[in-house]
């Protein structure tokens, strides 16, 4: 197998340099990491990272926790860590809690500063009364996505104003004339529904506790169960408010096959703006999230922490989604 002192010959340069290639810690002029670069291809060299780690006390690595990778909005949150790591010379190690709080709490007991060199955490699923485990890391934690729960003060949080999406929803029903409307929501998405109650009260209309439909798993089936279970219960409702694309997928689904026209009888409104949404005939109406700026944010938040660069960002930075206005909104016929 190729060394390091096979590299630095084939590329005309010191051992310590190629060392400062990989790690990234130090500046390299560009056109000698080119050669290193070239040199680490034509040798197939691959690095120690065992003995890296003990000779530098870093794993070079960052835990992820996520709830799922199965939704559209998770995926591209891994996908944009994964990127923003490897610009920076780091590795992801990925966990999945399936929201299940046992299965958080054996992840987060494994974890060690032997293991990552940081922390980062996306949803509050199963998670929040597990978190005192990580007062005993060595290693910077932060919280991403943080929506269901009061996120712990001594950990910096990068997320999305949930609240206000539900408002930017409820808005634009309310600004096409809807008055009659139901919800289907996740659990964990109480921030989104207290939003578009919100917009509602602003014109001194109520929102009914009857009116929204819990979704204990979001998935096309829930969502065309809870539109039916909607349309059954409120018959002259004009507008659908689906707190998750899925949700909102499955509700079409239920109207159409129920013989309504989308959006002249029935209007929908979604939240995430993920891949689905624009493909659904009519195009959902939906609350755009900025998943991989709130991604980098973190990211980049958790890596300057490892560095121990001062920071001056916010404890708790919120950033706001956006409406985008498709087919599947209308006025109410």
């Amino acid at each position: 197998m190729a060394t390091m002192q096979d590299v630095a010959d084939l590329a005309g340069v010191t051992k310590q340099t190629v060392s400062n290639v990989l790690s990234g810690r130090v500046a390299v002029r560009p056109a000698t990491e080119a050669r290193v670069r070239d040199a680490i291809a034509e040798l197939g060299y691959v690095p120690n990272l065992v003995a890296r780690s003990l000779a530098t006390g870093s794993t070079r690595t960052v835990g992820l926790f996520v709830p799922t990778v199965s939704t559209a909005f998770y995926a591209e949150l891994v996908e944009e860590a994964e990127d923003v790591l490897g610009e920076h010379g780091y590795r992801l190690l990925l966990c999945t809690t399936r929201r299940d709080g046992e299965r958080a709490r054996r992840h987060l007991a494994g974890l060690t500063s032997r293991s990552v060199d940081a922390l980062l955490i996306a949803g509050d699923e199963g998670l929040t009364d597990h978190l005192p485990l990580l007062s005993r890391t060595r290693f910077p934690v932060v919280l991403c996505a943080w929506e269901g729960a009061r996120a712990p003060a001594r950990f910096p949080v990068v997320t999305i104003d949930y609240e206000h999406g539900g408002y930017l929803a409820g808005r634009h029903l309310r600004e096409l004339g809807h008055e009659n409307v139901a919800v289907l929501a996740g659990p964990a998405h109480t921030m989104r529904v207290s939003g578009f109650r919100r917009a509602f009260a602003e014109d001194g209309l109520e929102i009914p506790d009857s009116a929204v439909r819990l979704v204990s798993e979001p998935s096309l089936k829930g969502g065309a169960a809870a539109a039916a279970e909607a349309m059954a219960a409120r018959p002259a409702v004009t507008a659908l408010f689906a707190t998750h694309d899925v949700l909102a997928v499955g509700a079409l689904q239920a109207a159409q096959d129920k013989g309504c026209s989308i959006p002249a009888d029935l209007s929908i409104v979604a939240h995430d703006d993920t891949q689905e949404g624009p493909l659904t005939r009519p195009a959902l109406t939906s609350i755009a999230l900025p998943t991989r700026e709130m991604t980098r944010e973190a990211v980049g938040l958790l890596l300057g922490a490892v560095s121990g660069a001062p920071s001056d960002a916010p404890r708790r930075r919120p950033l706001l989604p956006r409406l985008i206005v498709r087919d599947s909104t209308a006025p109410p016929a």
